[in-house]
């Protein structure tokens, strides 16, 4: 019997929930699960990366503020569509539990992807209080990463028995460590064969934290230059920081070793033009970007939040800095540059990184878990 699984989201649009998402639908068995998304607000094409199966799409267009007609139209959708399971994902979507209740609906898990932007560490008290009063509905809980497990065990009270901790998973397949010369994606005569190119991929919004990484870059040019002469920055991805990276970059004088071209979609061949890979964020649920820089085989140095320090070891594929600290940010850095052994570092870490990619995050293996908690929400067998 085919379960129909009906997935709530604030938006359905580009990020690292939804490539989740989309790995999910594209591997699980459509004999066995069929999907519908719901997005609160609205979808983008991000959806069309979903090629396995057919996956309906509908947008409430849920206007700001506390209007509660989308929870009648959410209510009507729901007696429509006759789900066999709601599954919610984050504090934007967690009120759909209530009215997935109201529908008559009893099977439902809610996935944490990591906390909201404005409550960093999970601590604003009235987000908790809605997340409590949620917890009698919610069937089983999906966390992914041991972060957000222990957070919503300890600060929101929900039981182990509920809990199911699942990592996301990476294609180890199209994210692979690159073979012979760097891959024609950067601007000409931007990095050469001695080049170290520092790269980054990921929405420039606040939480992502990237003017640490380009002051972190600017310090390194100025305090190490001889050894710096090589280094270049790219840092891939669309939002508002994206002006104050440029500026930073253009004051410093420093903007013809940097390129940040907005939003791409060839990562995997950008991330193969890569030879380390940078995420400066304020937090984190599991980086699936984090995941797809493993994949490919790069060393990463990352901030040491969230579920970050469940993917970098220090010393080992990579290194782990304090969040918001552009100095010692240019030191990790300095690292992957400094003296004869950089390149032998630079080869060891990455294939580390490789290694823990293949071993740990597939995602057939997510596919796998996911169904597991499906099928003991459903009350059926595997």
């Amino acid at each position: 019997m085919t379960a129909h699984i009906v997935h709530v989201v604030h938006r359905f649009d580009t990020g690292g929930m939804e490539n989740g998402m989309v790995n999910l639908f594209n591997t699980l068995p459509p004999e066995r699960f069929r999907h519908t998304v719901v997005a609160l607000t609205g979808f983008g094409d991000f959806r069309r990366r979903i090629t396995a199966q057919a996956v309906e799409f509908h947008a409430l267009h849920r206007p700001p503020g506390h209007d509660p007609g989308w929870m009648v139209k959410l209510w009507k959708l729901l007696h429509q569509l006759r789900p066999d399971l709601v599954h919610t994902r984050n504090l934007a979507a967690l009120e759909a539990q209530f009215v997935a209740a109201a529908a008559g609906i009893r099977a439902t898990v809610h996935g944490e992807h990591g906390r909201d932007v404005f409550d960093l560490h999970g601590r604003n008290w009235k987000y908790n209080l809605l997340r409590r009063a949620a917890r009698p509905f919610v069937s089983n809980y999906i966390a992914v990463s041991r972060d957000l497990e222990t957070w919503l065990r300890e600060a929101v009270g929900v039981p182990s028995r509920k809990l199911h901790q699942i990592y996301n998973g990476v294609d180890s397949v199209k994210f692979r460590p690159r073979e012979g010369a760097r891959p024609a994606v950067l601007p000409p005569g931007f990095a050469d064969a001695g080049s170290t190119v520092f790269g980054s991929v990921g929405r420039m919004a606040e939480v992502k934290d990237y003017p640490t990484l380009t002051r972190a870059f600017i310090r390194l040019q100025r305090h190490a230059p001889e050894r710096a002469a090589h280094a270049r920055l790219v840092i891939v991805g669309e939002g508002p920081a994206r002006a104050t990276c440029q500026d930073l970059l253009r004051q410093a004088g420093l903007d013809r070793l940097a390129w940040l071209p907005g939003e791409r979609h060839d990562i995997a061949a950008l991330m193969q033009a890569f030879d380390v890979f940078v995420l400066p964020s304020k937090n984190e649920g599991i980086s699936n970007t984090i995941l797809e820089a493993l994949a490919s085989g790069l060393p990463v140095v990352a901030t040491a939040v969230g579920g970050n320090v469940e993917l970098v070891e220090d010393g080992v594929n990579g290194r782990l800095v304090t969040a918001g600290d552009p100095d010692e940010m240019a030191q990790a850095l300095l690292g992957y540059l400094e003296g004869p052994e950089a390149p032998a570092r630079i080869a060891g870490h990455g294939a580390n990184a490789r290694r823990r990619a293949e071993q740990r995050f597939s995602i057939p293996g997510m596919a796998a878990a996911y169904a597991a908690v499906y099928d003991k929400t459903l009350g059926r067998g595997c």
